[in-house]
């Protein structure tokens, strides 16, 4: 079986993949703005185990987009069925202070 820390991994790749499917890397954030995405929170509900060897879905979805933060629902999934859902708070920070600080206008992110 999957060792459950390890959805935490997929959720992260997926959420960092959906990002730079729409243009935003988290490395030119820091650099060029000084500007870091964090977890603020996340709960995760296990509802099936994976295995080895399973070919694995992982899904994002925005659901809310506040100033400071977004929402994000997240499903791992193995043949059309649920496996994990997770709910995630992204929060944005300074990077060189992890200070609080609004999404800039132009990180107009959405759901592809």
């Amino acid at each position: 079986m999957v060792y459950y820390a390890s959805y935490v991994r997929f959720l992260e790749r997926a959420r960092t993949e959906w990002l730079r499917a729409q243009g935003v890397g988290q490395q030119a954030l820091r650099d060029g703005e000084d500007l870091v995405l964090v977890i603020r929170g996340m709960t995760l509900d296990f509802h099936k185990p994976a295995r080895l060897d399973d070919e694995l879905q992982a899904s994002v979805v925005l659901v809310e987009r506040r100033p400071a933060s977004l929402l994000i629902e997240q499903e791992i999934s193995r043949g059309g069925q649920v496996l994990v859902r997770a709910q995630v708070r992204v929060a944005c920070l300074v990077a060189s202070s992890f200070r609080p600080r609004p999404l800039p206008e132009w990180l107009a992110v959405e759901n592809p």
